[in-house]
């Protein structure tokens, strides 16, 4: 995980361009100008990427009869606080959490052509990546190679790949994995910038307003961005967060000329389609076979009622490879168990962990890969199959917040996991860490993670941020001592997980009809309202859900990844019909998720395969405590549908 911006000052972009309607907001007469340091960008930044940061600056000047060709970079320069009067300034800022690749590097990177990069994302897929290199180096590489032809400008066919070059959208496109970058193509004076078809990675723009003449990128938005625009007075005291705003995942391009009347720079920003077929369709989220055939209707109507948790599989799937013969899995449920633990395996094979991590540590006290861990039936199914990818001499951390202490839906489910997990996998040591908080006494903290899920605003957003923040610290308790059914054995000591990668399963809800609104949809129109609200999840969860989730969860200098939104797992499940992905004519903890349910019994997980769903602010109890605090009851909040109300200056103060 990194943290990269971008700040251009002295350039005026043009936004006429018809394909930005639908992702640039007008120009807002509302807004003063952002104040923020660039110390304070760095700082924030940094918690992000905490292995190294840095900054170059890129100067450009033209004269005043300027052409095209008049353009020149002045320089490039370390020295953030320099400037230049008369020109453009274009400011890059990275901060590194390194994960990959034997010698350390800092970012923003600079080639010898001058070409800037500075990228947060991981490549497993698309892109070859040595399991000793760094992929952003291998990135920057390949995007050297890139043409820099002006076809993207006129929207013709380039021609340059008969010269055996590629396009940078066409690099982009391949990449599989998640991705956020700002690249600056020297050569064509063209800024390069976006996020992966999914969003998994967040950047936030500001686009420049009347007051605000300035083009922001962030990974993340200060908190002086945010405090400054709690204004009590606006709007009976609403909170005005919009000054930044999560960039719709693609490719843009911002393409710099000089203007023939006055030699100043103007920038024409272009969204670019994807140039991959597997990725569009996957964008397209279409399922060929979404309502079943008369016959399979008949054969559910006469087994309905007769359903038995241990009727698809009784054996524990292998340590390694696909599942065994022996085992009653359908060919559907096999596909997405492979497709998941190559998944996992890709986004934690330790050849592909900066190895400075690891030196000067005993490697029985490692636990390099941590999940994020409610003992629901997601994140049983990622402990399960990253026990299948991790050498058996590892540990793993399985992070649980509570704001109930024992309590909490998720604690006890906590609980009960570990020890299944121990049946399966008796030789992994497996360290629940169990981070109880008291949402009273976070005060400063709320403040914190209200910046960090901006431009989100809810109350929502804000009891899921605190809980993903706290959970990816890893600052809590773990028990240690003899193993056994007498607790009294086992001492309660403080633990901080060190795990720099942590498992999420983000995706799963979405993709296997997980919410009870797919319940509602199915209900009152059957399949393919069903399907509908599914792509409509998926379409949009990289700002309702991902931008948010990454900003949070970065924030500890940890790196969140998601195998349910690994591109090849989302093409299996889109082929498997949606019959055999979920049957919500069945009860909750049966029919929903279906798939990933007879997934678990294929892992031998057959309690997790029965557990019903349930989201993190509530299994941790932090919307409860939430509404106590905030609207007085449980009940008055719900009259007041609690989770969607935008968060209030008074509660900052």
């Amino acid at each position: 995980m990194c943290g990269i911006s971008l700040i251009i000052c002295g350039i005026r972009i043009d936004f006429s361009s018809s394909i930005l309607l639908d992702v640039i907001s007008p120009p807002s007469k509302s807004h003063q100008q952002l104040e923020f340091s660039v110390d304070d960008l760095k700082a924030t930044l940094r918690r992000r990427g905490p292995d190294s940061v840095g900054c170059k600056k890129v100067f450009l000047n033209s004269k005043t009869s300027a052409s095209v060709e008049d353009r020149e970079i002045l320089s490039v320069v370390e020295d953030c606080g320099s400037s230049v009067n008369g020109g453009a300034e274009l400011l890059f800022i990275g901060a590194t959490l390194q994960l990959r690749g034997v010698n350390p590097i800092i970012q923003p990177l600079l080639d010898s052509s001058r070409n800037i990069l500075v990228y947060n994302g991981e490549i497993f897929g698309g892109i070859h990546v040595e399991s000793d290199s760094n992929d952003a180096e291998v990135l920057m590489q390949t995007l050297a190679q890139c043409c820099v032809c002006d076809s993207y400008k006129n929207a013709i066919i380039c021609c340059c790949e008969r010269n055996g070059q590629t396009s940078v959208v066409d690099v982009l496109s391949t990449i599989k994995g998640p991705w956020a970058l700002i690249y600056w193509q020297d050569s064509s004076k063209t800024l390069w910038f976006g996020r992966d078809a999914f969003g998994r990675r967040s950047l936030l723009v500001h686009w420049p307003t009347v007051e605000d003449a300035r083009f922001l990128l962030s990974s993340v938005s200060p908190p002086s961005s945010v405090e400054q625009n709690l204004d009590p007075e606006a709007d009976n005291g609403i909170s005005k967060l919009n000054i930044w705003e999560e960039l719709p995942c693609g490719i843009y391009s911002l393409s710099i000329d000089v203007s023939k009347l006055d030699g100043s720079f103007v920038g024409k920003v272009k969204k670019h389609e994807w140039t991959s077929p597997t990725l569009k369709e996957l964008i397209k989220w279409e399922r060929n076979l979404v309502e079943p055939k008369p016959e399979f209707v008949s054969h559910h109507e006469i087994h309905s009622g007769q359903h038995n948790t241990h009727s698809t599989c009784t054996d524990i799937i292998s340590e390694s490879g696909p599942i065994p013969a022996s085992v009653s899995a359908s060919a559907s449920v096999q596909k997405v168990l492979n497709a998941l633990r190559k998944s996992v395996m890709q986004r934690t094979s330790l050849h592909t962990i900066f190895q400075a991590v690891t030196c000067g540590k005993r490697q029985e006290e490692l636990a390099p890969v941590a999940v994020l861990f409610s003992g629901g039936l997601d994140s049983m199914i990622l402990a399960a199959l990253l026990n299948d990818c991790l050498d058996p001499s590892y540990e793993i951390d399985l992070l649980n917040v509570s704001f109930d202490g024992q309590f909490a839906p998720d604690r006890i489910s906590a609980k009960a996991g570990v020890k299944e997990l121990e049946r399966i996998a008796p030789f992994r040591r497996w360290k629940l860490v169990e981070i109880d908080a008291d949402l009273s006494n976070l005060t400063s903290e709320t403040k914190h993670v209200m910046s960090l899920i901006n431009p989100a605003n809810t109350y929502m957003d804000l009891n899921i941020g605190i809980a993903l923040w706290l959970a990816a610290g890893g600052d809590g308790w773990m028990y240690e001592g003899v193993t056994g059914n007498n607790d009294v054995d086992q001492q309660r000591v403080n633990y901080i997980s060190k795990s720099r990668i942590i498992l999420v399963g983000s995706g799963a809800d979405e993709q296997c009809a997980g919410y009870g609104r797919h319940r509602t949809k199915y209900r009152h129109g059957s399949w393919h309202a069903l399907h509908e609200e599914m792509k409509l999840d998926m379409q949009r969860i990289w700002k309702r859900n991902l931008g948010r989730d990454d900003r949070c969860l970065a924030d500890n200098g940890k790196e969140a990844r998601f195998p349910f939104l690994d591109e090849d797992v989302i093409r299996t499940l889109l082929d498997i019909p949606l019959w055999e992905i979920t049957n919500l004519d069945q009860p909750s903890g049966i029919g929903d998720k279906k798939i990933l349910r007879e997934v678990a019994k294929a892992l031998g997980l057959h309690e997790a395969a029965v557990l019903p769903k349930r989201a993190i602010q509530f299994g941790s109890r932090i919307a409860r405590e939430s509404n106590r605090k905030n609207f007085g009851s449980n009940r008055a909040a719900n009259q007041a549908s609690a989770g969607s109300v935008v968060i209030h200056k008074q509660n900052f103060s």
